[in-house]
């Protein structure tokens, strides 16, 4: 979890072919509504997304048995809560933490449609998480996989 540009697709990407188990893109869940609201830099409110934290909460309800990664913001505690309201086991919260100045260097350079300009939106909402492996984002990402690897089976 975290802010926009922190790595959460890339960390997710290579921690789930790490644990062999499937790789939940969180973006892949917003309506369209949604995505031509943040295009036009328009920040998403509760009401926008609790549709899109339904549908990847029903998502990872379908994998518990075996597992999944998730890249999702989950910027809210509630958010937080809601998709993960389904399961019977809790889950290892990720938080990727990055510096603005590397955030939007990361945006910049990528095709998405989440735009710099709703970066500091998402500051904004952002509820740090009290229950979650905080990492640094530029850190390398094996060393990350590795690093939550150890608390999962610390767990």
């Amino acid at each position: 979890m975290g802010v926009s540009g922190s790595g959460k697709s890339t960390l997710g990407e290579a921690l789930s072919k790490t644990l062999n188990v499937p790789f939940i893109e969180g973006d892949d869940y917003h309506s369209q509504k949604n995505i031509e609201k943040m295009q036009k830099e328009v920040p998403l409110t509760d009401k926008d997304r609790i549709p899109w934290l339904n549908r990847i909460s029903k998502e990872l309800e379908k994998h518990q048995v075996i597992g999944a990664v998730l890249a999702c913001s989950a910027l809210k505690e509630t958010y937080r809560s809601r998709l993960v309201h389904l399961l019977k086991t809790p889950p290892l919260w990720v938080y990727l933490k990055c510096e603005k100045a590397l955030l939007e260097s990361r945006i910049k350079k990528r095709k998405h449609f989440m735009p710099l300009g709703l970066l500091q939106s998402q500051f904004d909402t952002l509820e740090e998480p009290k229950d979650a492996l905080w990492l640094k984002g530029n850190l390398p990402v094996l060393e990350m996989v590795e690093q939550i690897k150890k608390q999962w089976h610390g767990k």
